[in-house]
């Protein structure tokens, strides 16, 4: 997280939400989620949190448990014990030892170098 992104909103541990979350900054979710999450900034996903959810934010923090489609413009971090059920599209991705992730990763920019791709030349 960048260090002059303050929390915008929190999510504490023992809440529930459902529905559709928009914003920019930052925000943390310690509680339950389920839903659709897009944002102009960073998200966490707290030790403790639940979230079932479509994210598109620019920055991901995750440590709780977390299942959907998940995609960030500049970077995606899973620390341990954090949890990830579905597939992830960042063009970083970091991943600490002792996390569980179930699905596909999608790094944009590697198949420029690798195959030489011509869809992202101007």
């Amino acid at each position: 997280m960048k260090k002059k992104d303050e929390i915008n909103a929190f999510l504490g541990k023992n809440t529930a939400l459902d529905g559709k979350l928009s914003f920019t900054g930052s925000v943390r979710v310690d509680g339950q989620f389920k839903g659709e999450i897009s944002g102009d900034g960073s998200l966490i996903v707290g030790d403790s949190a639940k979230v079932e959810a479509d994210v598109r934010v620019s920055y991901l923090i995750i440590s709780g448990e977390i299942r959907g489609s998940l995609s960030a413009g500049e970077k995606i971090e899973i620390h341990a014990p954090g949890k990830v059920f579905g597939n992830i599209e960042a063009p970083v991705v970091v991943m600490e030892e002792g996390v569980v992730f179930d699905g596909h990763c999608r790094m944009p920019g590697g198949e420029k170098l690798e195959h030489g791709s011509e869809e992202n030349q101007t």
